[in-house]
């Protein structure tokens, strides 16, 4: 079953169930999927948005939410920090295990074997060979750094 036919089963699920919170997270990820389609049709043809899009679309929500909620405890509104790692359990349910630190170590070293990286400059095929194997999977905002320190 591919991801978007899960999106929608859940989405029917929560309507039937009546689970305002989580039927609200829903559509805003399928919001954020169409918004992406239409951003696509302006620039091709071929606005279909593929698997690897949409588990970019629900990465970029959970950090922005994860953000959002720490801005809020700092500035001691538990009740919407609280609202916005709800937001985050939901859309998680759809990405898949994220790898732990030695995994993303060991993914690294392996795609810098790969390729032959031997300078910084072979840093952004090694960041688009991670993105094509791992979407979803890490945070490339922390992987950044240790494919530079690798390659120096």
């Amino acid at each position: 079953m591919s991801l978007r036919e899960r999106l929608q089963i859940s989405l029917k699920e929560a309507m039937k169930a009546k689970e305002a919170d989580r039927l609200s997270t829903l559509r805003l990820i399928n919001a954020a999927i169409k918004d992406r389609e239409i951003a696509a049709r302006g620039e091709s043809s071929d606005a279909e948005v593929g698997e690897g899009d949409i588990l970019a679309i629900l990465g970029k929500m959970v950090k922005q939410r994860q953000e959002s909620a720490r801005a809020y405890e700092e500035g001691g509104r538990l009740e919407l920090a609280e609202k916005e790692l709800a937001e985050v359990r939901v859309i998680e349910e759809f990405l898949p295990r994220q790898l732990s630190a030695a995994e993303v170590e060991a993914a690294v070293a392996a795609a810098v074997a790969e390729l032959g990286a031997d300078s910084i400059r072979d840093m952004g095929k090694v960041m688009a060979l991670l993105k094509g194997k791992y979407t979803g999977q890490m945070d490339f905002g922390a992987v950044g750094p240790m494919v530079k320190a690798r390659l120096f």
